[in-house]
């Protein structure tokens, strides 16, 4: 999953993006409304942390660019400002959530699991496709009650495929999604993780899951449950 952090306090930003990491988020940052507007023009991200108070453009600024698009992004406010009428004015321009600083770690990652679990797209606790199941409590991988360890971005490339099985996705949408960034068609590195991942996934199970599409990326087949 991946998230935009919106915060000009640059300390406070940068810790927030590392303990996210830690939970398996991919994560961006912008430290004022103009630069948050421009990433969100050029990339597809799965929730918007948004300070208010910040430079160029104000959060609510940024807030109501986005709705008035038609950008239905969650939007979790995460600002000093605690009055009622903040917290309505924000909920009322469009945002998903409220939280006010100070705040702690775990509060915050409650309600971004929250909000994606209410969400548009699937945003279950529990992805399940046929047999094979991910938890994304626990960060937990089983197929055939089989326990498979992954690492922290082979669990996003899975979970991101997950989300969207059945859907082909390019190669530079996966290393988009999953790494943050495009490093061009010389990359192999989805390919590689694609590999790594076959082989705990797919190595040693009758239906194989992973599917390459040539030419234009690969797709998670859709299996009935069992």
């Amino acid at each position: 999953m991946r998230i935009l952090v919106v915060e000009d306090e640059k300390d406070l930003a940068k810790v927030i993006k590392k303990k996210l990491n830690r939970e398996n988020f991919t994560v961006d940052l912008a430290y004022d409304g103009e630069k948050a507007i421009d990433l969100t023009i050029v990339n597809d991200y799965d929730l918007i942390i948004l300070d208010i108070m910040i430079p160029k453009k104000s959060g609510l600024e940024v807030l109501t660019e986005l709705r008035d698009w038609k950008d239905s992004t969650p939007v979790l406010i995460l600002t000093a400002r605690d009055s009622i009428e903040d917290k309505v004015k924000g909920l009322n321009l469009g945002a998903d959530d409220y939280l006010t600083k100070p705040f702690a770690f775990a509060e915050l990652l409650a309600r971004i699991k929250t909000i994606f679990r209410r969400g548009i797209k699937e945003y279950s606790n529990i992805l399940k496709n046929g047999d094979l199941t991910l938890n994304t409590i626990n960060y937990t991988v089983q197929r055939k009650q089989e326990k498979i360890d992954l690492t922290s971005k082979e669990y996003s490339l899975l979970e991101y495929l997950m989300r969207n099985r059945g859907h082909v996705l390019s190669r530079g949408q996966i290393e988009e999604h999953v790494w943050g960034y495009m490093s061009g068609n010389s990359s192999n590195i989805v390919d590689v993780y694609i590999r790594f991942l076959r082989k705990k996934i797919d190595e040693g199970f009758s239906e194989k899951i992973i599917e390459t599409v040539r030419g234009r990326g690969y797709r998670m087949k859709v299996i009935n449950d069992e």
